[in-house]
């Protein structure tokens, strides 16, 4: 027999498979674009005038830099991936992302460009401030992930 819920729930179990697995999408791929010179020059823009990231510049190259921040997140995504076989492993994945989007969202403060001269705040530049923005969804997917890993693992060791 066919539920009113069941498209709901089927809805919002789909809504959580895509939210886990688009964020591990994501860092994985931008992780790996991290290995591009391209990216390692975009990184070094928004980095370098970073009071939290700019020191990693006085001990490494900007390929170097970028590259460490690639392989961060190709091994949070991989953590985040974990979630059915090891949920608290995941859930450590997902706090390290929250810390990572946080750190990117102070960008916003920092980089030169983010808004727009001719407007007022809040009024965002294409590039980099809207680019940056939308790590505030990612941080979001982070934090819903951490949070359900973690309840998933308190779930398995009480019983």
């Amino acid at each position: 027999m066919w539920r009113r819920s069941q498209p709901l729930a089927w809805l919002e179990a789909s809504g959580a498979i895509v939210l886990r697995y688009g964020l591990v999408v994501v860092l994985l791929w931008v992780g790996g674009l991290k290995f591009t010179v391209y990216e390692a020059e975009g990184v070094y823009t928004h980095a370098s005038n970073s009071p939290i990231l700019s020191w990693a510049y006085e001990l490494l190259s900007v390929r170097g830099v970028s590259m460490l921040l690639g392989l961060v997140e190709i091994l949070l995504a991989i953590l985040i991936a974990t979630r059915p076989v090891l949920p608290k492993i995941s859930a450590i994945g997902s706090l390290g992302a929250i810390v990572m989007f946080v750190i990117t969202l102070t960008l916003l403060l920092t980089t030169p460009g983010v808004w727009q001269p001719e407007y007022r705040f809040p009024a965002l530049s294409p590039m980099p401030g809207q680019f940056l923005a939308k790590d505030l969804v990612l941080l979001g997917a982070a934090m819903w992930t951490a949070g359900e890993a973690l309840r998933a693992a308190r779930m398995r060791e009480s019983g």
